[in-house]
């Protein structure tokens, strides 16, 4: 009987191909649908980030927002829509593997089309929640915009207030992130049953959320969500204290920490030694 079992578990090994190959796929899939996949997945993770924060509100628990937040990259995942986050540790494996027509210019061309399309798709959101919060602009946002609003100003005003120490203090945090989210995403490769991939994906997620570390595709709804609010903070602060050291810090995190260690210890697997008898 044992034989004939099966199991849903894919090995490092093939899981280290299956990464390179979900890379070069990236990199060739036209320019239609990159847009059409990075937008779903920038709407979705900012509902889920809205979700989060309003459970987190209402319920007195940081740690019950989460534990739910979760749900947004599950389902984007499942339904095959991609995050900056996840390209930037996917697409440079298949250059490194020197697939055909992986170029770096292909790679940065992907890079930035996936960037337009989750922060078109989370700003979306971002009107949407805003506006639907204030009866179309008659009227104030209630807790939920005054504790975005908050979570806006610390996080841009509050690392500038800290100088180049702030700047690298949320570098760190942008890399911690994709070191747990692209864990999440290569876990979840490991396993062909839809249950298997909720799983492996849910307590990164979880971790990098709960312990405050800086996504840059939800940070593409949270900062325009909290200036539309009327945060105290310009876009400029957004971009320049939050969102390109945290998009750094998520390239470092992703790519470095988890795409290159499963490419080189698991594809490019060295030699075994040779014992001296």
């Amino acid at each position: 009987m044992s034989e004939h079992m099966t199991t849903d578990y894919v090995k490092p090994k093939d899981l280290a191909k299956m990464m390179v190959d979900a890379g070069e796929s990236k990199v060739l899939l036209s320019t239609r649908d990159t847009l059409i996949r990075a937008y779903m997945a920038g709407a979705i993770l900012a509902l889920a980030a809205a979700f989060a924060i309003t459970v987190g509100i209402q319920t007195g628990s940081p740690l019950m927002g989460a534990v739910l937040f979760p749900v947004g990259f599950i389902l984007l995942y499942l339904l095959g829509f991609d995050l900056l986050t996840g390209v930037f540790m996917l697409v440079p494996l298949a250059l490194l593997d020197k697939r055909p027509g992986v170029t770096v210019k292909q790679v940065l061309r992907n890079w930035g089309l996936v960037f337009i399309g989750n922060f078109v798709g989370a700003v979306t959101v971002a009107f949407m929640i805003s506006f639907v919060l204030t009866f179309g602009y008659t009227t104030g946002g209630g807790v939920i915009a005054e504790k975005v609003g908050h979570i806006g100003m610390a996080r841009t005003l509050g690392y500038e207030s800290h100088g180049i120490m702030g700047w690298f203090t949320i570098f760190i945090r942008g890399i911690l992130c994709n070191w747990m989210v692209a864990t999440g995403v290569a876990a979840a490769m490991l396993s062909t049953s839809a249950i298997g991939k909720i799983w492996a994906m849910w307590m990164p997620i979880m971790l990098f959320f709960y312990m405050g570390f800086e996504h840059s595709v939800v940070n593409m709804f949270l900062f325009p969500f909290a200036l539309i609010m009327g945060g105290d903070f310009t876009f400029v602060d957004y971009l320049l204290w939050n969102e390109l050291p945290t998009a750094l810090g998520n390239l470092v995190g992703g790519l470095f920490f988890v795409g290159l260690m499963m490419f080189v210890t698991h594809y490019k697997t060295a030699p075994y030694r040779e014992l001296q008898l």
